[in-house]
């Protein structure tokens, strides 16, 4: 049986989930809209569900809805800041022919989010926490490397670790803003940041749309059913996110969180019906390792 203390791994599973799909959903909207669209996207069209989202957990909670302090703006619009330009990263490294080694380089937002959590917020990381971001990052880094021997690109590999990098300040950027709500349960602090961090990104990328593509504004309107459905997984995934952020700290959900490679392995696997290889299978034991030993921790 669940406590309220544990509910975070459901929402990390759950959140796991929704991002898998949405990551499919936002990847076939690259070729029509671009980059920059298809990640406007995300927050353009989750907006609106994640305010309904905040209206049926204010109505669920029956609580007065909360004050968001100058401190709980900070650390959302700093989350927020970090999240964009992780993106942002993350897409100049791919577009270097550098896919599978961008994403290994990534997934090292694990072990850089409890670096900061312990050097920025002094945070104390348990070691059988810290063993199962180890375990979980080593497996990832074993099913995401390239299986040729060719030599990453020098500035793939600087852009994907710094992309990881603000990846994991947006998680604790989030998580610290949903903390400094302190008038709200966790569902409610944990919503309204939420909708709080996707209007600032909204409002961050459409000035940076309107001075520099005014263009993509239309194409992704002509869009909008695929947009749509991004935007709502999108949301859904966010929502779960930040319910585990709510309750747990930053390292211990993203380390969980990690399992989506899996999932998207078990799909692919699947889908194209290809054998699993021995490194493959080392990997996914190495990250059920770190699962579990994150969920006993």
């Amino acid at each position: 049986m669940f406590t309220t203390s544990s509910l975070w791994i459901i929402f990390t599973l759950f959140g796991s989930v929704g991002q898998t799909i949405r990551n499919a959903a936002q990847r076939s909207l690259i070729a029509s809209i671009g980059t920059i669209g298809a990640t406007q996207v995300r927050f353009l069209f989750g907006l609106p569900f994640s305010i309904v989202f905040l209206g049926c957990v204010y109505a669920i909670c029956g609580e007065a809805f909360p004050h968001i302090g100058m401190l709980a703006f900070i650390w959302t619009f700093g989350g927020a800041l970090a999240q964009i330009l992780a993106t942002a990263l993350m897409l100049a490294a791919m577009r270097d022919k550098s896919f599978v080694v961008t994403t290994a380089l990534i997934k090292t937002e694990a072990v850089q989010v409890a670096i900061f959590s312990l050097v920025v917020l002094h945070e104390q990381i348990k070691p059988l926490t810290l063993l199962a971001i180890l375990f979980s990052t080593l497996g990832v880094f074993i099913l995401s490397w390239p299986k040729t021997l060719e030599r990453p690109a020098p500035r793939a590999i600087v852009l994907g670790l710094v992309a990881g990098g603000f990846f994991g300040l947006s998680a604790i950027g989030f998580r610290e803003g949903i903390r400094a709500i302190h008038d709200a349960s966790f569902m409610l602090a944990a919503s309204t940041t939420l909708v709080l961090a996707l209007f600032l990104q909204c409002l961050v990328l459409g000035i940076y749309m309107a001075a520099r593509d005014r263009g993509s504004f239309g194409v992704i309107l002509s869009h909008w059913r695929g947009s749509m459905l991004a935007g709502f997984v999108g949301a859904m995934a966010s929502e779960f996110w930040f319910l585990a952020f709510s309750l747990a700290s930053a390292a211990s959900v993203r380390t969980l969180a990690l399992i989506e490679m899996l999932f998207a392995l078990g799909i692919s696997k699947l889908y194209f019906r290809q054998p699993t290889s021995r490194r493959e299978i080392l990997g996914m034991v190495l990250v059920g390792v770190g699962v579990m030993m994150i969920v006993q921790g």
